[in-house]
């Protein structure tokens, strides 16, 4: 009990945190705004930050609330049979434009299909693919490769990015953990999350560094009890 009782307080001061520092930007950026000599493009720029930064709040509620909703045990995910090429459109749609932008290339090659929940595997593989995407340089590569055979279905997503330290590879789907190479937008509760639905619809996900660069994560969904 007291274990527990000391991660929630860890937690707590976790969240606290990861919300105080977006409201206190949030703050300033509306004591700029009232300023009666504010140039229109100063005050776009002031409006776009506003906007990301209350936008990472509400990433962080709902994904708390979800988590919350798991940790209850009151999800209740469905079996539905589909292809994994549609399984991977669906994750990684959001995402589409922020690789335009930084110049990177997705490559999705799927076969076969998957049984389970198609809203939240799509949300667990996103958060993956969007891992990727933040430690992947400019005009880099993401790939996504899903097959099927007689025991699983597998989806291997790989990067051609900065990898995953020693240290951090370990920890990196424990809840609120960031790694030493993440920046100050990270809440530490993307993986976790992705690794909560995976794990409770009987799956195993696993994070491993590529050679000579790169990080593969490799999902795995199985037909029967393992």
């Amino acid at each position: 009990l007291r274990s527990r009782e000391e991660s929630l307080r860890r937690q707590i001061a976790n969240v606290s945190h990861d919300l105080r520092t977006p409201l206190t930007s949030i703050n300033l950026l509306i004591g700029l705004l009232s300023e009666p000599k504010l140039t229109d493009v100063r005050r776009q720029q002031l409006i776009h930050e506003l906007y990301e930064l209350l936008s990472r709040i509400d990433w962080l509620i709902t994904t708390l609330l979800k988590i919350s909703r798991l940790d209850a045990g009151t999800v209740q995910f469905k079996q539905e049979q589909v292809s994994l090429e549609e399984l991977l459109k669906k994750s990684c749609v959001t995402l589409l434009i922020p690789m335009e932008l930084r110049g990177q290339e997705l490559r999705i090659h799927a076969d076969g299909a998957f049984r389970g929940d198609l809203s939240w595997t799509s949300e667990a593989i996103g958060n993956i693919v969007k891992n990727c995407m933040e430690h992947t340089p400019e005009g880099g590569r993401i790939e996504i490769e899903a097959t099927e055979n007689a025991l699983f279905s597998e989806i291997i997503i790989k990067d051609n990015g900065t990898g995953i330290s020693p240290e951090d590879l370990p920890h990196i789907f424990e809840r609120f953990y960031k790694g030493k190479d993440s920046d100050g937008k990270s809440f530490g509760i993307g993986l976790a999350l992705s690794r909560m639905i995976i794990a409770g619809q009987g799956g195993t996900v696993k994070a491993e560094n590529r050679k000579p660069v790169g990080a593969m994560f490799t999902i795995r969904f199985y037909k029967g009890t393992v």
